[in-house]
């Protein structure tokens, strides 16, 4: 390369005016710049800590965590017995006559207390039991599947702010270079060793330059205020390094090695769970709960004081059109949850697959960008370069050859961030599926 930036300095090189060295400079760093894709300064935020970040601030994985716990200890109140009920009453008292409003005067006045309970089967407390531990098992599964869903974005926000810093980074070199072509060609019209049309077509070049740079610090605006919304980190974020996208194995695993243990497959999964629990406490429900109570009743003291002894039992009379009803109604509520996980299972397995298809698709547009179109185009830039200093090129067809160069930079920046979208879904789920963690650990 030092020899390619010196090779100008002959006679030949310097008869086309001082502008010609500032083209070097456009292509040397249209081209260095997006080929090594490096990162921003290690000292940033790395892509591990933006999404432990992200999933300590997610306020919707805190509400899952707060349903989780609710459940679980509503599971150990539902295995317990009802309370029992305590009942004060005055019984019998007169309302006319001379013994009217006396608590003490007739025989059949009586200060009563006494105190009832309700007695639910054993097995019918476990259900409902069961019944919650299925809601804090649903819960954590949405929690898990969430945190996926958390993870991913995360990733993906932090992946399009470094591809849209790296696109701020080229051109604003370009730009740079560009104005120094600028000068360089106004000094060459005025020395009459250059032509306006070559002036004209270097101020042409820069404002396309501008007018990309006008929408990648857009781009960039948008990208940081993602990242911000996941992370919380405000401000500037400098970037630390990236993870390689080609070196995961797991990208050609069988899609169906990792649907047993799919987060959005077990948390409907775990709602299937609920929608059972819950027939089977209907079906437990259909006997209606005994309840005894005793009660101690209090008369005048000319007159024996009484003990009450009862059993209440409710008389299910229309149990066809109650009970069975509600049972059915939750069995058929088990059986459409039983279905959304059969068909969440085919939609998951053929998500991977595209996942990885894509992935698969944007590394090798990439070895091909690297291996051909860059090669290339840094062929077209020299040979352009070289019918330039002969006399054969216009300077306008120079400057295109440059910008094609750096198009096909831009052009290889968005190829990663195509392969760093599904390669974040991919390893998020990784990060959440143990069949496909111990995969990867394999």
């Amino acid at each position: 390369m030092s020899r390619f930036l010196c090779g100008p300095c002959g006679p030949s090189w310097r008869s086309r005016g001082p502008g010609a060295l500032a083209l070097v400079f456009v292509f040397v760093l249209g081209l260095s710049v997006p080929m090594g894709l490096r990162a921003q300064a290690p000292s940033g935020i790395d892509r591990s800590a933006a999404m432990s970040a992200a999933l300590q601030r997610s306020g919707l994985l805190k509400a899952l965590q707060a349903e989780t716990r609710a459940a679980r200890e509503m599971a150990v109140a539902a295995a317990q017995r009802p309370d029992p009920v305590l009942r004060l009453s005055l019984d019998n008292l007169p309302v006319n006559g001379a013994d009217r409003w006396r608590t003490t005067r007739d025989f059949m006045t009586m200060r009563s207390i006494g105190i009832a309970q309700a007695l639910p089967g054993r097995d019918k407390r476990e259900a409902r039991a069961r019944w919650y531990e299925r809601e804090a098992q649903a819960a954590h599964a949405r929690h898990r599947e969430q945190a996926t869903e958390v993870l991913r974005l995360t990733s993906v926000a932090w992946f399009a702010l470094r591809a849209a810093q790296q696109r701020l980074g080229l051109l604003a070199a370009q730009r740079e270079s560009l104005q120094r072509q600028v000068l360089a060609a106004e000094a060459a019209a005025r020395s009459g060793r250059g032509t306006p049309s070559d002036l004209l077509a270097a101020r042409d070049a820069l404002w396309r330059l501008e007018q990309l740079r006008i929408e990648a610090d857009a781009r960039e605006r948008v990208a940081r205020q993602a990242l911000e919304r996941w992370t919380g980190v405000q401000g500037q974020i400098t970037l630390g390094e990236p993870p390689r996208l080609d070196e995961a194995a797991w990208v050609e695993e069988p899609s169906r090695r990792w649907l047993d243990e799919h987060p959005a497959v077990q948390a409907l999964q775990a709602r299937a769970e609920v929608a059972r629990a819950a027939a089977d406490l209907a079906h437990l429900e259909r006997d209606p709960d005994w309840s005894v109570e005793l009660m101690l009743s209090q008369r005048g003291s000319a007159y024996s004081d009484m003990l009450s002894v009862g059993v209440s039992i409710p008389l299910a009379s229309n149990r066809a059109r109650r009970q069975d009803r509600e049972l059915s109604a939750r069995l058929a509520e088990a059986d459409a949850r039983d279905a959304e996980v059969d068909e969440a299972r085919r939609v998951s397995e053929l998500e991977i697959a595209e996942w990885q298809q894509a992935l698969a698709a944007a590394l090798a547009q990439l070895e091909l960008i690297d291996r051909e179109r860059l090669p290339l185009a840094r062929q077209r830039v020299v040979a352009s370069m070289a019918a330039y200093r002969a006399g054969t090129l216009s300077l306008r067809e120079l400057l295109a050859a440059q910008e094609a160069a750096v198009v096909l930079s831009i052009e290889r920046i968005d190829v990663e961030l195509d392969a760093a979208r599904p390669w974040s879904a991919l390893d998020a789920l990784r990060s959440t599926t143990p069949a496909a963690s111990n995969t990867q650990a394999r």
